[in-house]
């Protein structure tokens, strides 16, 4: 069994900042993409960024230039920094990893979900 945990969010004003972190933990191989996306109230869920073991990282237009992700592969952990935060950043925020566990001589893959954690940027 996998399971993702976030940390790191809370209430903060305009152009302020946050870093959300994400560990996953449980019997996992590999982690292959690491990401982080977000669900505003009455709004369908966004992909915010993607980052592979290797290559590099992809980000929705809307956050380029304020959000960095970065990851500690071993520590099977992802950041989300995120600067000038504006309101419309309010969200709850996901971690999503795709992980491959091997058990049984058996490989799998799948694609976990954390809690989420909530984001508040008061104007």
């Amino acid at each position: 069994q996998v399971q993702l945990v976030e940390s790191g969010g809370g209430l903060v004003q305009a152009g302020g900042s946050l870093r959300l972190s994400c560990t996953a933990s449980g019997s996992i191989f590999r982690i292959n993409v690491m990401g982080w996306y977000r669900q505003a109230p009455g709004k369908e869920r966004e992909l915010v960024a993607t980052i592979p073991s290797g290559g590099s990282t992809n980000y929705a237009d809307s956050v380029k230039g304020r959000f960095t992700a970065s990851r500690d592969n071993a520590k099977n952990t992802v950041f989300l920094q995120m600067n000038s935060l504006k309101p419309e950043d309010t969200a709850v925020y996901y971690c999503n990893a795709d992980v491959q566990t091997y058990s049984g001589g058996v490989y799998r893959s799948k694609y976990y979900w954390g809690p989420g954690t909530q984001v508040t940027v008061s104007s």
